[in-house]
């Protein structure tokens, strides 16, 4: 728990930092209200409102530094996070509220989700310390793994030319120099964009998503017992199967646990490079497409097995885990020399302090000897037998002490050459140190200029999204006007029907009118005709016709009388 809680809190930290606008290691209550809920979303833990709201109350004014929110974010988030949240959706979730502050404006030759692959292999890398860096040994392995993924030859005389500025400077790169180190191609020369963003995705599958190998191979159905190809990924507790190497859909797991075992089988049913994945309850025949990818997936699960046997992390993980306790120790080392030097600097003083008292004390013995001197010359005659013996003794103690004083000359020019040794390293310091803080002053610098083309890129944000707001009520005006026209294009084509349903009904009448009218005009043919043969029936027989005017008509003669006819 406590290896999550560090690697959750380093995309936290930089989430938090980048939130923090002015540089002040603080951010506003209402910020860190949202990230809390963020948080709390994407690692699946239950928001408690009344808590967050009773940590960040409105009677102590101001901003919260990283100090005053770290207690509510162990205790009410870290401290109930389970290992069932989607990982790359925490990651993106932080890096979204970063990048947009931190990625560098220049051309880079990987994509923004290439960079963000890199910023969570960071995280994975980086030390555990604030504020984060990724030391050169963890460049150069990085390095190697995608110059290794790429299929190119690692150039390490390349990377030492690098590595010599790089420790002149500073002790590592931030997540940011690192995207640029990659993305400028420095280490990548003759590849294309789409090998270095296959690579860095290789990197990424194995270091953050515990992808230890993955590939086409062909698997024996239960059932059917027929067989079709599958994209295989090896984890380190589990083996996946999908339709393809999208990952979009899968097909099955295969649970590994201690009790798991691998076996290679011989050929047979015309399939070959056969082997065997025995687990509790079930068992899978699997194909590969060649004897060395059918050793190399036997030997892969096998030490997957033999790892979960011994409880032991991934190899990646442990590697990992390895240079950083050696990198522990060399920094123990390095402070046990320095702690040495600093008590030989100590005793290279006492040491000097010791020369100086045997200086006088040479000094204050030769005076002592000259003035011996003097007076054994004065009574030599008289005591030459009697102190001859003294004399000899007293060359030999000479002797001994000018011995003495050489070998201490010698010491203490020894000691002194240290001491100027240890000058000279303390004036590199002063350099190194010298340098340092004109790098943070120019990081300053480019931090004010950031912060100031981040306050222009928001007024013109408000400039465009005022811009869209009028352009939705224009949208909206046109809409109600467009809905106004077809109601009343409705309301036409209503009344068009109906004058068109009329117009056919009086077309109906129409024609049946003109019938009627064909209908009366023939039998007023036949009334014609039969009154036509009646007038030559009667003119022809009697001779008998007179018109009778001023009445429109006829009489017609017959034996009884006149009968009057009408037209």
């Amino acid at each position: 728990m406590g290896s999550l809680k560090d690697e959750l809190l380093k995309a936290i930290w930089h989430a938090f930092t980048a939130l923090d606008q002015d540089h002040s290691g603080k951010v506003s209550k209402s910020q860190l209200k949202v990230l809390s809920h963020n948080l709390c979303t994407v690692l699946k833990v239950p928001h408690d409102p009344v808590a967050l709201e009773e940590h960040f109350r409105d009677d102590d004014e101001g901003p919260v530094s990283n100090q005053g929110y770290m207690p509510y974010l162990n205790r009410f988030i870290l401290e109930k996070v389970q290992d069932n949240f989607d990982k790359i959706e925490f990651n993106r979730m932080c890096w979204t509220l970063c990048v947009k502050k931190n990625l560098t404006k220049n051309p880079l030759l990987i994509t923004e989700e290439d960079a963000f692959k890199v910023w969570v292999i960071f995280n994975f890398l980086s030390e555990d310390k604030y504020p984060l860096i990724i030391v050169s040994e963890e460049i150069e392995y990085l390095l190697k793994k995608l110059t290794e993924a790429m299929g190119g030859g690692w150039q390490q005389e390349q990377f030492e030319h690098y590595k010599i500025n790089f420790d002149d400077s500073k002790n590592g790169l931030s997540a940011w120099e690192l995207i640029e180190l990659i993305g400028n191609g420095q280490f990548s020369k003759g590849m294309d964009r789409q090998t270095v963003s296959m690579a860095i995705n290789e990197v990424f599958n194995e270091l953050i998503l515990d992808v230890l190998k993955q590939g086409y191979m062909m698997k024996k159905g239960h059932r059917r017992k027929n067989w079709t190809e599958r994209w295989f990924v090896l984890k380190p507790n589990i083996i996946s199967y999908y339709v393809s190497e999208d990952l979009k859909d899968k097909k099955g797991d295969i649970l590994l646990d201690e009790n798991c075992c691998v076996e290679s089988l011989p050929d047979k049913d015309g399939k070959k490079c056969l082997f065997l994945v025995k687990c509790f309850d079930k068992t899978f025949e699997i194909s590969a497409s060649d004897k060395k990818k059918k050793q190399e997936w036997i030997q892969a699960i096998h030490s997957t097995i033999h790892l979960l046997k011994l409880g032991s992390p991934p190899p990646h993980k442990e590697a990992r885990q390895r240079r950083k306790e050696l990198r522990k120790k060399q920094l123990a080392e390095q402070e046990e020399l320095e702690r040495q030097m600093k008590e030989l600097q100590v005793a290279n003083e006492s040491k000097q302090q010791e020369l100086e008292a045997v200086r006088k004390k040479l000094e204050e013995a030769a005076s002592r000897a000259a003035e011996e001197e003097k007076k054994r010359l004065q009574t030599q005659v008289e005591l030459q037998a009697r102190f001859s013996t003294e004399l000899e003794r007293e060359k030999l103690i000479r002797q001994q002490m000018e011995e003495q004083v050489a070998q201490k000359s010698s010491e203490l020019e020894q000691y002194l050459q240290r001491v100027r040794e240890l000058e000279d390293m303390y004036l590199k310091l002063q350099e190194a140190l010298e340098d340092e803080r004109q790098a943070r002053q120019d990081e300053e610098t480019v931090r004010k200029l950031q912060a100031r083309l981040l306050e222009e890129e928001s007024s013109k944000r408000a400039e465009l999204e005022k811009w869209h707001l009028e352009q939705q009520q224009a949208i909206q005006t046109t809409e109600a006007e467009k809905q106004e026209l077809e109601n009343q294009r409705v309301l036409k084509e209503q009344a068009l029907q109906e004058a068109m349903e009329q117009l056919e009904q009086l077309e109906l009448e129409r024609k049946q009118a003109l019938e009627q009218y064909e209908e009366v005009k023939k039998k007023l043919e036949m009334a014609t005709d039969k009154t036509k043969s009646w007038k030559d029936k009667v003119a022809h027989h009697e001779g008998l016709i007179r018109l009778i005017e001023p009445e429109t008509g006829f009489y017609r003669v017959n034996q009884d009388g006149l009968d009057l006819l009408t037209s």
